[in-house]
């Protein structure tokens, strides 16, 4: 598990050229991926424009589903940081009228205030 950032518009990381030569054919012009989280079997991308969830399904993990949030329609969010004996942290996302938020459990590799900030700078325009 861990974070993918991207150090700049023209200079990307060395994982986040991996993401685009992995996930390139999901983008649009003119978009790029300025960060990314593996969480579990999952990928979280963020973009200059929205967010994309990667989520891997089945026993084999051989299937994907794609799901495309644009930031606008993230309503709120919230971060939940684990305790002594809980060392995972949770994300949820509430996207447009949905009353159940989207979850993802983090283990205590990834800073889940890097997630809450990239978050923040986005959906707070």
């Amino acid at each position: 598990m861990g974070l993918f950032s991207g150090e700049s518009k023209n200079s990307a990381s060395a994982e986040t050229r991996r993401l685009h030569t992995e996930y390139g054919q999901l983008l649009i012009d003119g978009e790029i991926i300025e960060a990314g989280f593996v969480v579990a079997r999952d990928t979280l991308l963020f973009t200059n424009k929205r967010l994309i969830v990667i989520e891997v399904q089945g026993i084999s993990g051989r299937q994907l589903e794609y799901l495309s949030v644009p930031y606008g329609s993230i309503v709120k969010f919230s971060v939940q940081t684990g305790g002594s004996f809980d060392l995972n942290a949770e994300l949820k996302l509430w996207i447009g009228n949905d009353t159940v938020p989207l979850e993802k459990r983090f283990n205590s590799e990834l800073n889940v205030y890097e997630v809450q900030k990239i978050l923040a700078s986005r959906v707070l325009k």
